[in-house]
C-alpha cells in the first residue's frame, strides 16, 4: 500500500448497510478520500432440477423502480455463514430445499466502493420446503429455464443482474469442466 489511513468514520449506519469515511494520504503527501460501503455479505444460489432447468425468481427492485430476473439470493444475517444463508434464501424464496449444495466461487460486487462479497452455491435434488418471504417479496414469482435460455436473456439484455450472470457462469463452467 502507498497510503496511510489519517482519520476513518463512520458516517451513516444502516439496515444494509453502512458508510465509512477515510481520509488518507499517500507517500507522496497527497490527501485524499475513500467513501466506503460496508456491507456484510450475502449468498447466491443457482437451483437446478431434477429436469436440469434452473430456477430463477423475478422480483422489485426499489432502486430501478422495475421487476429484475435473479437467481435467489439474500443479505448474510449477523455472523451467519454463507452456506445456510444460500440455504435459508432457497427456501424461503423458491420455497425447496436442498442437502445436495455446492460452493461455485465468490464475487467482489462493487470493489471499487463496498466490501460486499457474494458466495454463490449450486443446489441439486431439491425437495418441496416452504416459502418464507420477507414483505418486500410479497409478489416474487418464481420460474424455471433451461441453461440455453437463461443465456439467451443475458446476451438479450433481459437478465442483468450482475450477482446472477456471475452464478450462471460459475454453474456453466463448473458443469462443462467436471
Amino acid at each position: 500500500m502507498n497510503f496511510k489511513v489519517k482519520k476513518s468514520e463512520i458516517l451513516f449506519r444502516g439496515k444494509v448497510f453502512n458508510l465509512k469515511v477515510d481520509e488518507i494520504q499517500y507517500n507522496s503527501g497527497n490527501a485524499s478520500v475513500r467513501e466506503v460501503v460496508v456491507h456484510p455479505g450475502g449468498a447466491v444460489i443457482v437451483p437446478i432440477t431434477d429436469e436440469g432447468k434452473i430456477i430463477m425468481v423475478k422480483q422489485f427492485r426499489y432502486p430501478f423502480q422495475k421487476e429484475l430476473l435473479e437467481l435467489p439470493a439474500g443479505k448474510l444475517e449477523d455472523s451467519e455463514d454463507p452456506f445456510d444463508c444460500a440455504l435459508r434464501e432457497l427456501e424461503e424464496e423458491t420455497g425447496y430445499k436442498s442437502g445436495d449444495v455446492e460452493k461455485l466461487g465468490k464475487i467482489y460486487t462493487a470493489p471499487g466502493y463496498s466490501s460486499e462479497v457474494l458466495h454463490i452455491f449450486s443446489a441439486k435434488n431439491l425437495k418441496p420446503g416452504n416459502l418464507n418471504r420477507e414483505e418486500g417479496e410479497d409478489g416474487m414469482q418464481v420460474f424455471e429455464y433451461p441453461l440455453n435460455e437463461i443465456e439467451r436473456k443475458i446476451l438479450s439484455g433481459e437478465i442483468v443482474d450482475g450477482k446472477s450472470i456471475c452464478g450462471i457462469y460459475l454453474f456453466k463452467n463448473k458443469l462443462f469442466n467436471n
